[in-house]
């Protein structure tokens, strides 16, 4: 019998300021509710290229204008729930910026309850670990330009 399962392409924004990264605190979502995570992220839309979604979400979420070009692509991660046959996985584009118009606001409070500056090397928990690893890889030149989780020894 076939396996089918959804693909589902993301691209996440990190804010950098100095050494300090811009999380939100997610609520209400019913999805990994208060973690902390990427100032902007979410889905890239059909017909919308990874970097289109990172400077779209930017806007929405945090209210503030990036330029396409001021984007650093940090890793593209293939992931996974690694559960049994995953019915998903997840490709997600994560960037960072350090050049923004505006500043920062909770522009979706609906989603989120928190917004704030932390120290790279002393992040907030919980965080989910796939984002907790990039952010710990943004100055390390090990941080790969392909990585994965969710797979096991491959990762």
């Amino acid at each position: 019998m076939p396996h089918t399962f959804a693909l589902i392409p993301a691209s996440y924004v990190y804010l950098l300021r100095g050494d300090e990264v811009l999380l939100q605190r997610r609520a209400a979502t019913g999805y990994m509710d208060g973690h902390w995570v990427a100032g902007a992220a979410g889905h890239v839309e059909p017909g919308e290229t990874a970097r289109a979604a990172a400077v779209r979400e930017t806007a929405e979420e945090l209210g503030v204008r990036i330029r396409p070009q001021d984007l650093e692509l940090l890793t593209v991660m293939q992931r996974t729930d690694g559960a049994g046959e995953p019915v998903e996985q997840r490709v997600d584009w994560f960037w960072a910026v350090r050049r923004w118009e505006g500043e920062p606001r909770l522009c979706e409070p609906a989603k989120a309850s928190g917004l704030d500056w932390f120290v790279r090397d002393t992040l907030p928990a919980p965080m989910p670990a796939y984002e907790r690893r990039v952010v710990r890889g943004i100055d390390e030149a090990g941080l790969p330009a392909a990585t994965s989780f969710g797979f096991g020894a491959d990762d």
